[in-house]
């Protein structure tokens, strides 16, 4: 055979090969994509993954597209900011709602959506500051200053006033042709807590530049308090616009129960899809048991707030297991049980014998003076009542060692010193208050691990 046709045949040999191997590939290919498909991952692995992904959901709140049934609201306030962000109009509002009505993320939305624009993306500056954490002027103005950037600026210089450092920053600011300063944006959460500090002088300020034509800022406080107004100064108060954005909680019950099914459920690309139905299947199931029904009937009484309905959900979440690959009406009576739990009540679990005596001591004192405030001398006298009628010497305790659980007791909280007695006072006669009622005590005596009769009797007698 010439050389040329070995060639040919040979070709058209390996040809035939190449063919039948793509085909082969092609077919092991949809087979492997088949056998994914068809898969079921190991329980132990679902349920970690299904943890994992409903945490994150129920710790890391992610913004909603468009905020639900406050629309109207978010139009008013990112029209505002936008007459501050791009028209350098001065503004001050305040919102006011429940703790959980979505005060904080209607802001975040608003934002959000205020910095899609460019223009207000590189000319608005954000200051954020918190009555909880400045709590007094001096360390606001510090925080003011770091937020903006201007350490290097205000330097070692010294003011005469608070007006005039704030007046000194806010022309810092200006750009470079010093015609026209930044706007900035100040947001003061807990707000009411700000009209505490000595004389409102941070408030004054603000709101003085917000209405004068010294530089385009935008003053948004945010509170649960109502009466905001009336703790505010005549000159602050007059300083203000008087412009409120009003949230209230307005979901049913049903919407309530929705969101509960919702936040369980698993979404439709789980890794696998026979699980992920099976799962919210039983979420389903799970949110039309009477039981439950009830559960979150008593949870939408107390307290709307979405915060304290994950907080919940996620007591249930961290029951389910192997063994237990589903979430029970029992695991939600439980978690339910956990968040109604009296914690001040639960404390005395961990109290020594002599705290507990001290505290029935100034609940019987209670009784006696009817609610009058007391002092560790007449405690120690009615403890020495309770000595006197038993021999037994177990309960014979130092001046000092009574005088040190009595200060635990007050690191607890469980009393406190009476509004306006006197810091100078010897500590054996400062008047205190017990903030614990007879249940709370007896149910504590009845859970305490291997309380003496002797003090229970003593204590059923302390109550009449």
């Amino acid at each position: 055979m010439p050389a040329q046709g070995m060639y040919g045949l040979w070709s058209m040999i390996k040809k035939g090969e190449y063919t039948e191997n793509c085909n082969k590939a092609k077919h092991s290919s949809i087979m492997s994509k088949r056998k994914v498909q068809d898969a079921h991952l190991p329980v132990g692995e679902c349920i970690t993954e299904v943890q994992k992904m409903l945490r994150e959901r129920l710790c890391h709140q992610r913004l909603p597209d468009k905020p639900e049934g406050v629309e109207a609201q978010h139009r008013h306030l990112l029209e505002l900011l936008k007459r501050t962000a791009i028209h350098g109009e001065s503004n001050s509002v305040l919102i006011v709602g429940p703790r959980g009505a979505g005060k904080t993320m209607l802001l975040r939305c608003v934002l959000r959506d205020l910095l899609e624009d460019k223009e207000a993306q590189t000319s608005l500056l954000q200051v954020h500051l918190n009555g909880l954490l400045q709590t007094d002027d001096r360390i606001a103005l510090k925080e003011i200053t770091r937020q903006l950037h201007l350490e290097n600026v205000v330097g070692d210089k010294v003011f005469g006033s608070f007006a005039e450092n704030l007046g000194f920053l806010l022309e810092a600011l200006k750009k470079g042709d010093r015609s026209s300063s930044r706007p900035v944006l100040f947001i003061l959460d807990e707000f009411d807590l700000f009209a505490h500090h000595k004389n409102q002088t941070l408030l004054y300020n603000l709101l003085d530049v917000s209405q004068s034509a010294q530089a385009p800022i935008c003053v948004v406080g945010i509170t649960c308090r109502l009466d905001v107004l009336e703790l505010l100064e005549k000159r602050v108060k007059s300083r203000f616009s008087h412009r409120q954005i009003h949230l209230l909680s307005s979901a049913t019950l049903a919407q309530y129960v929705e969101r509960v099914q919702t936040q369980l459920s698993v979404p439709d690309d789980f890794p696998d899809t026979k699980f992920a139905q099976e799962w919210n299947d039983s979420i389903k199931v799970l949110c039309e048991d009477k039981s439950v029904e009830e559960v979150l009937q008593r949870h939408y009484n107390s307290s709307r707030d979405y915060r304290s309905m994950h907080m919940l959900l996620m007591l249930c979440l961290s029951r389910v297991s192997v063994a237990k690959p589903a979430i029970k009406p029992a695991d939600l009576l439980e978690a339910s049980r956990l968040c109604f739990a009296d914690a001040k009540a639960n404390m005395l679990h961990g109290l020594s014998i002599l705290e507990l005596c001290l505290i029935i001591a100034m609940k019987h004192l209670n009784d006696l003076y009817e609610g009058e405030p007391f002092n560790l001398q007449m405690i120690h006298n009615e403890f020495k009542k309770f000595l006197q009628r038993k021999s037994n010497s177990m309960y014979n305790f130092e001046q000092p060692v009574i005088m040190k659980a009595f200060e635990h007791l007050q690191q607890l909280e469980l009393i406190r010193p009476v509004d306006g007695s006197s810091a100078k006072t010897q500590r054996e006669y400062q008047l205190m208050r017990l903030m614990l009622d007879h249940s709370q005590i007896m149910d504590a005596l009845q859970k305490y691990p291997q309380c003496p009769t002797e003090v229970k009797q003593w204590a059923m007698s302390a109550f009449g």
